[in-house]
């Protein structure tokens, strides 16, 4: 299951750090609105890894097990797009995070490190809303093959 997670985990991160890059190279880096693409990223490698997860099971998928490579897998790419962010604000491009925290219109300054908790935030609840929704469609049904069996007429 290790192997699942951390290689989905890796591979996700690396498409966020691709996506960050060419929104850099365009020159679109500066508008927060377009890292909602990154729910989108999240949620096909997470679906992935879950996916994946269930066909090399040969028994029963386990609900339990299932969201714990949902989370460890988000868990890992979350992480990885933070470090990579805190290097690239704090080392690359300095400026980065005073221009973006100049476009929330607050009135006092955070700093870079309230970027990183925002991210670091945003990664982690993408990932846990992604996985109880993906949960929902890979869990094995409770209801019976015949369908009317259980019913009151």
């Amino acid at each position: 299951m290790f192997k699942i997670y951390s290689r989905f985990g890796i591979w996700i991160a690396v498409i966020l750090i691709a996506y960050f890059l060419l929104l850099k190279i365009v020159g679109l880096h500066q508008y927060p609105v377009l890292s909602a693409a990154n729910g989108l990223i999240y949620a096909i490698g997470l679906y992935m890894a879950m996916k994946t997860y269930r066909s090399r099971k040969t028994t029963r998928l386990k609900y339990e097990k299932g969201f714990e490579v949902g989370l460890f897998c988000g868990g890992i790419a979350t992480i990885l797009f933070t470090i990579f962010m805190a290097i690239y604000m704090y080392q690359i491009d300095g400026e980065f995070a005073a221009n973006i925290m100049e476009s929330w219109d607050l009135e006092y300054d955070l700093g870079t490190l309230m970027l990183l908790i925002s991210l670091l935030i945003m990664g982690f609840a993408t990932t846990l809303v992604l996985t109880l929704a993906f949960m929902q469609l890979l869990k094995n049904s409770w209801n019976t093959p015949d369908g009317n069996r259980n019913t009151m007429k």
